[in-house]
């Protein structure tokens, strides 16, 4: 417990009085950015409400609106006889071509793999389809269940078409597909995804932590190599608690 209130204590927690931007807003900025990043793991205890507004000179007013809006948004949860912990931080991922491992590496987030399967099946009609190759052609299909901080993330399936890629279970536990695929030669040049929402089997749900009829987030794509061949076709789940895609919009003139 002392080393999760050392967390707390090590962060550069500050507002600005000047700022139009009300103090409450600040400090809860703050704080889930220090949670996303890591600086703040799960299980971390924030103190009392009375001993983190006289660090920061704050009003316990403040700093509980401050509390409530990230307790709202499921990072922080109020334990009653242990206080205010970290639950989890919310995966915001960019929507463009990349490995879901390589973006949770990359922001601090720990990733883990549980590999599910990982052998040759044949093709079905719509997974030929997405492939362009014929219908029963042998083709790898790999299931995976990533996690983030220990927490179930996303379950995974890629089909790959047969010869691509030598995959082994032991090697997509240490680091991601398309890490992989680079490794092999195959250089991504761009994909086709789709982005949906359903409600979770049972069997999704127990791996997923999360009831059946949760909702999910589902994402469905058909990735092309630089000549133009289609070398993945994938289908993932991921928990709407936790995750969300992030988009960058510019304004057509």
């Amino acid at each position: 417990m002392t080393h999760q209130r050392a967390e707390l204590a090590d962060l550069l927690l500050g507002v600005d009085r000047s700022s139009p931007v009300p103090l409450y807003f600040q400090l809860s900025q703050q704080l889930e950015a220090a949670v996303e990043q890591g600086r703040l793991r799960p299980g971390s205890l924030l103190g009392s409400e009375i001993e983190l507004a006289a660090r920061l000179g704050l009003s316990r007013p403040t700093v509980r609106t401050a509390i409530q809006a990230l307790v709202d948004k499921g990072l922080l949860v109020r334990r009653r006889g242990v206080g205010t912990q970290v639950v989890h931080s919310q995966v915001k991922r960019p929507l463009e071509l990349s490995s879901l491992y390589d973006d949770l590496e990359a922001a601090g987030q720990c990733p883990a793999t549980r590999v599910l399967d990982v052998r040759t099946v044949e093709a079905s009609a719509d997974v030929a389809a997405a492939l362009r190759i014929a219908e029963g052609a042998a083709v790898t299909l790999v299931e995976r269940l990533r996690l983030a901080h220990g927490e179930p993330l996303a379950v995974m399936r890629n089909h790959l078409p047969g010869g691509l890629l030598d995959v082994r279970g032991e090697e997509l536990e240490k680091t991601g597909l398309y890490r992989l695929m680079r490794g092999a030669g195959v250089t991504l040049h761009s994909a086709r995804q789709t982005i949906g929402a359903r409600a979770a089997t049972a069997e999704e749900g127990a791996l997923l932590r999360e009831p059946k009829g949760a909702p999910l987030l589902s994402m469905e794509r058909i990735a092309y190599d630089v000549t133009g061949r289609v070398v993945e076709h994938a289908g993932h789940l991921y928990r709407a608690s936790r995750y969300s895609f992030e988009l960058h919009l510019l304004v057509r003139t």
